[in-house]
C-alpha cells in the first residue's frame, strides 16, 4: 500500500517550504492541489465557461484567461459564491489526484492540499500533516507574501477551517513558528526515523 502524506495547514503557514524540502532532500513526488485547481480553469475549460456565465465576461482578462484577482475579491467576501466555485473545482482536483496516484510507481507520495478538510478529501491520504504557526505570524506572512491589506489577508484566513481544528485532526503537526532549521528538523523526525538528518546542511546551503 502506498504511503500518501496529506500536507495541509492554514494559508501561509509554510506548506510549500515543507513540500520543497521533501522533494529536494527525500526525492518524494509532490502532487499539488493548487496546480490542479489552476488547470481546472484553464482557457477554454468547461469550468471557466461556467464561471464567465455566472459572473459575466468582466471576470476574464483581455486574453480570455481568468482574472484571478477579481474572482478572489468575489469569493473571499461571499461564502455562498465560494461554495459554488469549490463545488466545480474540488471534483476536478480529486480526479487529478487519483490519476497521478495511480500512475506513480513511487511508494510514498506527498499530496499538498490546502483545503484537505474543507474539500472533504481526507480519504485520499493515509496520513495527515498540518503545518502550523501563530495567528499573528500567519497574517503577517500572508500580507507580505501576497501584498494584501490586513483586511484582505484576514478574509482569506477566515475562509478556511480554523487552524486549531486542523491540528486536532492531524496525525503530525509541524510547528513553523520558529526558525527554518527547527521546522525541517521536525520533518526529518517524522518522515523516516532511520534517515540521517540533513536539515542543517539544507538550511545553510
Amino acid at each position: 500500500m502506498k504511503r500518501l502524506i496529506g500536507l495541509t495547514g492554514g494559508i501561509a503557514t509554510g506548506k510549500s517550504t515543507v513540500a520543497k524540502y521533501l522533494a529536494e532532500i527525500y526525492n518524494l513526488p509532490i502532487l499539488d492541489a493548487d496546480i490542479y485547481a489552476r488547470e481546472a480553469v484553464n482557457q477554454g475549460s468547461l469550468i471557466l465557461t461556467q464561471i464567465a456565465e455566472r459572473y459575466g465576461s468582466e471576470i476574464l482578462l483581455p486574453n480570455d484567461n481568468l482574472d484571478r484577482e477579481k474572482l478572489g475579491e468575489i469569493i473571499f467576501k461571499n461564502k455562498l459564491e465560494r461554495q459554488w466555485l469549490e463545488s466545480k473545482i474540488h471534483p476536478y482536483v480529486r480526479e487529478r489526484f487519483n490519476q497521478e496516484i495511480q500512475k506513480s510507481p513511487q511508494e510514498t507520495l506527498v499530496l499538498v492540499i490546502p483545503l484537505l478538510f474543507e474539500a472533504k478529501i481526507t480519504n485520499l491520504v493515509t496520513e495527515i500533516w498540518v503545518v502550523s504557526c501563530s495567528e499573528s505570524q500567519q497574517l503577517q506572512r500572508l500580507i507580505n507574501r501576497n501584498k494584501l491589506t490586513p483586511e484582505q489577508a484576514q478574509a482569506r484566513i477566515s475562509s478556511q477551517m480554523p487552524l486549531t481544528e486542523k491540528i486536532a485532526l492531524a496525525d503530525v503537526v509541524l510547528d513553523n513558528s520558529q526558525t527554518l532549521e527547527v521546522l525541517l528538523q521536525q520533518v526529518d523526525q517524522v518522515i523516516d526515523k532511520k534517515a540521517p538528518a540533513p536539515s542543517a546542511r539544507y538550511a545553510t546551503g
